[in-house]
């Protein structure tokens, strides 16, 4: 009985340790780490892709090279970046690394100097759709008399795109008049996109910037750039429907009018177009004068003619 106690207590003691070591552990190489590790390991997102970031280490010299790895909750340890000189691993640019929307994230990053390396430094947990930084977006302005129109189109994500990722997302708009920053307004929690200003003054010049709101997300996205427009004096698209509209009428006017006078003075317009043709008086042979009788009674003239008789030759062949 004691004999079968003992085994059972070191075959649990000997799965803890197998459970206690880490992924990453340099328990898991045979070599011994002499580098100093990197510092200031962090993982960042930017518009859903995934980075491992870190500093060279302190005190040491020579050429360094990084391997760094990342731990999910679906895969322990995947391989990213191997032997590589640059202080930053991007994930989400490798062709046999998928990043999930809604997926959990560490990673880890050792420096090596040909036989040499150090212990792996680990980062922060990520979950990218909470943690990423939502980018710019990209803002159009277009004005229309004292109105300026804002499209707002959203940045690109890495993976899908922000609709699907948080489903419903707001803008918050502030605006200015070129060179009173100090006097800005704010419009936030807006849902519409394009956004109408309304409240502005003719002939001025206002700039503004947007900032998208996710509501699983636990910070603003990055202020777009300034765009600045100015307004005009009218209301040029109520002046575009009205100008068609006016000529239309001035058309059909003048065609009213010309069909009414064609029919009042259609017969002076007859007469006018299409003239009667006149004879000379020494040809006009009024009933009862010379002329006239001798026309009447004249005999009509013989026609001369001699006959013609055409004969066929007729020709045998043998």
């Amino acid at each position: 009985m004691d004999i079968k106690r003992t085994r059972g207590v070191k075959r649990r003691e000997l799965h803890f340790k197998e459970a206690s070591i880490h992924p990453f552990s340099d328990q898991l190489y045979p070599h011994k780490a002499v580098l100093s590790p990197p510092r200031n390991v962090r993982l960042t997102s930017m518009n859903m892709n995934l980075v491992l970031k870190w500093d060279s280490p302190e005190g040491v010299t020579g050429d360094l090279f990084y391997t760094a790895k990342c731990t999910t909750a679906v895969r322990k340890c995947h391989v990213g970046c191997v032997n590589i000189s640059s202080l930053e691993c991007d994930f989400s640019s490798l062709n046999n690394f998928h990043p999930a929307l809604y997926g959990r994230y560490i990673a880890t990053v050792r420096a090596q100097r040909g036989a040499e390396h150090s212990s792996w430094v680990e980062s922060q947990q990520m979950v990218l759709e909470s943690d990423t930084v939502i980018g710019s977006p990209n803002v159009l302005l277009i004005s229309n008399g004292a109105t300026i129109r804002i499209s707002i189109q959203d940045p690109a994500f890495a993976v899908s795109d922000l609709r699907s990722v948080y489903g419903t997302a707001s803008y918050n708009i502030t605006y200015w008049k070129d060179g009173q920053n100090e006097k800005a307004k704010s419009i936030s929690s807006i849902l519409q996109n394009p956004i109408f200003l309304n409240d502005l003054d003719p002939w001025t010049k206002y700039c503004v910037q947007a900032q998208i709101i996710a509501e699983r997300n636990t910070k603003p996205s990055k202020p777009s750039r300034t765009v600045c427009e100015s307004t005009a004096g009218e209301n040029t698209e109520a002046k575009a429907v009205w100008v068609p509209a006016l000529v239309t009428f001035l058309v059909m006017a003048m065609v009213v009018t010309l069909v009414g006078i064609a029919v009042v003075y259609r017969r002076r317009i007859s007469h006018f177009l299409c003239p009667k043709d006149k004879l000379p008086a020494h040809l006009l042979a009024t009933p009862g004068s010379p002329l006239y009788w001798a026309m009447h009674n004249s005999d009509q003239l013989e026609e001369l003619y001699n006959s013609v008789n055409v004969i066929a030759e007729d020709k045998s062949v043998e």
